[in-house]
């Protein structure tokens, strides 16, 4: 396996991409392409929490994909420079195709909290001025074939976490027109990715109606989706597991199945 930290600079911001790339073996088929997933840690836009992070990269390295964690950057810098890091890190993913042995055709996003509305802003954002012209790239260079999205920020509106908004626009936050453009259910169209989403529905920091927004949007739009919700669990679960535990609240069996069930739903794009 294959494990480095590769920079991923917007301007004078820098982001860390963790890489988590599987070898081949000759012995069953030295020419397989894999999907990449890059998980997009959640932390409210003001840090990158550890426990989104590796520990969700080797559960999928275990499952056959390739993994990427991106330690984008977070408050005080300000909207659009940890997207346009994201965007870049898979323009660099598609680059090297070939040389990570990655399949073209499944590079996801999987992002968690805040991390989750990053990761849906390139699923909504990725044709759209200016983002293509901001990093000079085709449009289908930054374009994400699937999102999973995991207890995530959606909306600015009246069921907004808003801490990951302010730490998000800075003084940019009393711009309305671009606090609305940050509520992603809105910005929903037919070329949004494919969706996976679980949440809970006892979440009191990000409420369960941010995953129902942007499910019905997508509906709304005929983009394929999958969702889960489930009945009892605080927010920012990661694996559910005592490996990604801060206290008891963060222990729940019942979710544990939720990677699992995105394995299946990756393989299936």
């Amino acid at each position: 396996m294959l494990h480095e930290k590769i920079e991923v600079k917007h301007k004078q911001d820098v982001a860390m991409l963790h890489t988590y790339i599987l070898d081949n073996s000759s012995e069953i088929d030295p020419n397989r392409k894999r999907p990449m997933v890059v998980v997009c840690p959640g932390g409210g836009y003001e840090f990158t929490s550890d426990r989104e992070a590796e520990p969700i990269a080797i559960q999928l390295n275990a499952m056959g994909f390739h993994a990427s964690v991106l330690r984008y950057s977070v408050k005080p810098t300000e909207f659009p420079s940890a997207l346009c890091q994201l965007a870049k890190t898979v323009w660099l993913i598609r680059k090297n195709t070939d040389k990570w042995n990655v399949d073209s055709n499944k590079i996801i996003l999987m992002g968690f909290s805040a991390g989750g509305h990053l990761a849906a802003s390139l699923g909504v954002f990725w044709n759209r001025d200016p983002l293509p012209k901001i990093l000079d790239v085709q449009p289908e260079q930054i374009k994400p074939n699937g999102l999973i999205l995991s207890y995530p920020v959606i909306t600015s509106g009246e069921h907004a976490h808003q801490g990951s908004f302010r730490a998000l626009l800075g003084k940019k936050l009393a711009d309305k027109a671009l606090l609305n453009l940050m509520s992603l259910e809105n910005q929903v169209t037919s070329h949004t990715p494919p969706t996976f989403l679980w949440h809970t529905f006892t979440d009191t920091a990000v409420p369960v109606e941010n995953s129902l927004l942007f499910a019905n949007a997508l509906a709304k739009h005929d983009v394929s989706l999958e969702m889960h919700i489930y009945p009892r669990g605080a927010h920012g679960l990661s694996l559910g597991t005592e490996e990604t535990m801060v206290s008891a609240k963060n222990l729940q069996s019942e979710v544990v199945n939720w990677i699992e069930m995105a394995g299946r739903w990756i393989k299936g794009l």
